[in-house]
């Protein structure tokens, strides 16, 4: 434990986890916050709908899931239920609300309410690391380089909010790969977390994410309910149906295998680090383009989409195939065919999307998708049905998908 197990001392310090590698409800309590933020970043593109405003959602996205990612290894350490934990948590919650509700105007005049909000965010993760990490130097080390990081990201989002332009889009680009690149930078060997709760913890948020593409189909509806907008809605939650398919029947499966069985130190947490915090953000990112596609369609089912709203939809499938193929090549060495073609295939269909309807466009991705569940399912089999059962000992190399 980080601090003494009783009275005082528990109350004001952490106490780290046992045993268990299971969520807290607390930990599911504080990722609806996020939740709102996807809504936002959604709303950003939907609203601002050019490339520029695709490239601002994803910033924004970016810097809002590598928050969501430092509590992720945070409560994977520590009880989030315990001691200063929880009250911390729920100020984190606070100012995270206040960085969500900046979101649509980051790059204008709420600039710096996100970067300022979005700080405290950050700093109340990096104070709780370092309370978790007394008498663990090699812990200690790993926060101390985060912080580092992480300050410097802060302040070039400050900055970008005196900014405009393009100015103001590279400091968000460089505040980025700063947060992101820490942990690449200075290493992973003093990092710990519970395996299987930390891969459980980001399976829950890819379900966040895809339920927010089923919220924006009643968004998308909001202007009235034709035969047109049902067959939309429908074939909406289809194609979140078989994103949902595509990762929680195999690929979470045997991505959690693999992160338990590596050996504890730096190589379970390279793995960590790659497969989920940096990896899972392209799938995050696509579902919520999908998302903005979505919302375009239901809201003009009869009108061909634009091309930005074209490419929200089939390259936001695409982006998630992308990371899927990203996925097994970093566990498996391997790539997944089928996923790659269709991802290329998509990307080459968004510029006839935008001379169909936007229904149409809808059910070729649709289809397209499930066609490919149906083909991985039937040629996965029996070693499919063992993985899903736990029947053999190691995953067969058929559904490293």
């Amino acid at each position: 434990m980080s601090a003494a197990d009783s009275g005082e001392n528990r109350w004001l310090g952490t106490v780290l986890r046992g045993d268990t590698g299971k969520v807290r409800f607390l930990e599911l309590f504080f990722d609806l916050v996020f939740v709102l933020g996807f809504t936002q970043c959604t709303a950003l593109m939907v609203h601002e709908p050019t490339w520029t405003g695709i490239v601002r959602g994803l910033f924004v996205l970016a810097m809002l899931w590598w928050a969501w990612a430092g509590y992720a290894w945070l409560t994977s350490v520590v009880d989030p239920e315990e001691g200063a934990v929880k009250i911390a948590m729920f100020a984190a919650m606070a100012a995270l609300l206040v960085a969500a509700l900046a979101v649509p105007d980051a790059f204008g005049d709420l600039g710096l309410t996100f970067a300022l909000a979005y700080g405290v965010v950050r700093m109340g993760h990096i104070a709780l690391f370092v309370l978790a990490s007394r008498g663990t130097p090699d812990l200690r080390h790993s926060v101390t380089t985060l912080a580092v990081s992480t300050a410097i990201a802060i302040g070039l989002l400050v900055a970008a909010s005196f900014r405009d332009g393009v100015a103001q889009g590279a400091f968000w680009a460089v505040a980025i790969l700063i947060d992101f690149g820490g942990p690449a930078l200075f290493g992973v060997e003093g990092w710990r977390l519970m395996p299987a709760h930390f891969a459980e913890r980001h399976g829950l948020i890819i379900i966040l994410a895809l339920g927010e593409s089923i919220v924006v189909l009643g968004v998308g509806a909001s202007a009235g309910i034709t035969g047109g907008v049902i067959v939309a809605a429908v074939l909406g939650v289809a194609l979140a149906s078989a994103l949902w398919w595509m990762y929680f029947d195999v690929v979470a499966r045997v991505t959690e295998r693999r992160l338990i069985r590596a050996a504890p130190g730096r190589g379970r947490n390279a793995l960590a680090r790659d497969s989920y915090s940096y990896l899972h953000f392209p799938m995050a990112a696509g579902i919520v383009l999908v998302a903005v596609g979505l919302e375009n369609t239901l809201a003009h089912v009869d009108e061909p989409l634009e091309m930005v709203a074209a490419f929200a939809l089939l390259g936001g499938v695409a982006l998630y195939l992308l990371a899927h193929v990203a996925l097994r090549l970093r566990n498996a060495h391997s790539v997944n065919p089928q996923r790659l073609v269709l991802a290329i295939l998509l990307l080459a269909l968004v510029p006839l999307a935008s001379r169909l309807t936007s229904l149409i466009s809808l059910v070729v991705v649709s289809v397209m998708s499930w066609l490919l569940v149906a083909f991985e399912t039937r040629a996965y089999g029996a070693a499919r049905v063992d993985l899903r059962h736990e029947a053999s000992a190691e995953p067969g190399p058929a559904p490293e998908t």
